[in-house]
């Protein structure tokens, strides 16, 4: 085993106990190639695992659906319960590939991975922590790796672990896996909260607006039962154009609102908060309160004429070219508007209104002739504050995820060397 350097260091911070400096030495100090292969077919195409980014070594059927194993597993690895693999194909974030340690079941994986056993000491799922921030994973390989014409990975199982980390104990080692992957099934537990919000939401924009030759949906407030009234959108409002490229508009700096494509795409309401500066332009039209922003271009059909409304408060707001605006002539309860324009229903029509082959476009005269179904304004106000309530606690979950993968990208970063 190699000497230890003699440049030991210790993390911002640790756990109370620990006064051990950390030792710099290579990988190969706590990890082995395995040489072991499925050759008497203990495993099957169903055992076949595959390395995430985001989840670890996963079960590729479960977790894709289907496996991609060729005709033959006979010379795929053994992968091992606490084994660590390093995959070799590159990642949007990992150039190089990831590091991982099988926290699951054994299973095999295909030749393009290489398998590594962990020796007495280390605690196999500190490795993959350790390798889990993005520029330490990068850093270390990229001296390692050559890539091929066709961006593969040039580089031996044995020289994967030629590189220099920097280790403390193992009884440590144990100490700060177990507390990451507490904060990783907190984690995963309001990404689950999350997700179903998300599919809440979903259902209901199903089921509280009415789908094709319906005139009430299938499920409703109590006490509301009269038909509702269907209308054409340009029946109850007009259009507008967005910025044109012909101005002299100043992007980035002014007194006046820019609001972006991807503002009105990413949110059934926007606000204030979602524009950026630009200077004033008294030639084009300017958006108001309660006025629906469309897109009008995507790469995919399921994209376009994607909407939202304008609740901000701020007067010189200006739209992208590649929107158009609509005002209403008609009092409609703006959010209930926000939420039947995003329903299933509404969106299958627009869907069926792109046109294009590598870019898709909608004729915001078409987008007029759409017939939306309206309650009366009570049933409106209802439906409204529920979507908006709802959408409140979708928001407030996304924000608890977010500020706890934060708290765990800043303790990659000052718990670990």
């Amino acid at each position: 085993m190699q000497k230890p350097s003699k440049l030991a260091q210790i993390p911002q911070i640790r756990f109370a106990g620990f006064t051990e400096d950390w030792e710099r030495r290579k990988l190969i100090d706590y990890l082995d190639v395995s040489r072991n292969k499925n050759k008497e077919e203990i495993f099957g195409k169903e055992d076949v695992l595959s390395v995430s980014g985001d989840y670890g070594i996963v079960n590729q059927i479960e977790f894709q659906g289907r496996s991609f194993a060729g005709v033959s597993v006979v010379n795929y690895g053994v992968v091992d319960s606490g084994d660590v693999v390093y995959t070799k194909s590159p990642l949007k974030l990992n150039p190089y590939g990831i590091i991982k340690t099988n926290k699951g079941k054994p299973g095999i994986v295909s030749t393009l991975y290489a398998v590594y056993k962990p020796k007495d000491n280390v605690y196999s799922e500190f490795i993959q922590i350790y390798f889990e921030q993005d520029a330490r994973m990068n850093n270390y390989m990229h001296p390692l790796v050559n890539k091929g014409a066709k961006n593969d990975m040039k580089v031996s199982d044995e020289n994967v672990l030629q590189g220099e980390v920097c280790f403390p104990e193992r009884e440590e080692q144990e100490k700060i896996s177990t507390y990451f992957q507490s904060l990783d099934n907190l984690i995963t537990l309001h990404q689950s909260k999350f997700e179903k919000l998300q599919k809440i939401k979903k259902s209901c924009l199903q089921n509280l607006f009415p789908q094709n030759n319906q005139n009430t949906p299938k499920i409703r407030f109590k006490n509301f039962t009269d038909e509702w009234v269907e209308s054409r959108l340009g029946e109850l409002g007009e259009t507008y154009s967005g910025l044109s490229g012909k101005t002299k508009n100043d992007f980035g700096r002014g007194n006046a609102k820019y609001i972006t494509y991807l503002n009105v795409f990413s949110n059934s309401i926007a606000d204030i908060k979602l524009t950026e500066p630009i200077e004033k332009d008294e030639k084009q039209n300017q958006v108001k309160f309660g006025d629906v922003l469309f897109t009008t271009s995507s790469e995919t059909p399921n994209e376009v004429g994607m909407s939202s409304v304008w609740l901000g408060n701020f007067q010189n707001c200006y739209l992208n070219s590649f929107c158009f605006g609509y005002r209403l002539t008609q009092k409609i309860n703006h959010y209930y508007l926000a939420y039947l324009l995003r329903s299933e229903n509404i969106r299958n029509k627009i869907i069926l209104l792109a046109q294009g082959i590598s870019r898709y476009n909608i004729s915001k005269n078409k987008m007029m002739d759409i017939s939306i179904s309206i309650p009366n304004s009570e049933e409106q106000e209802k439906i409204g504050a529920f979507f908006s309530k709802l959408d409140k606690l979708i928001t407030l979950q996304q924000r608890k995820v977010e500020k706890l993968k934060n708290i765990k990208k800043a303790l990659l970063n000052k718990m670990f060397i």
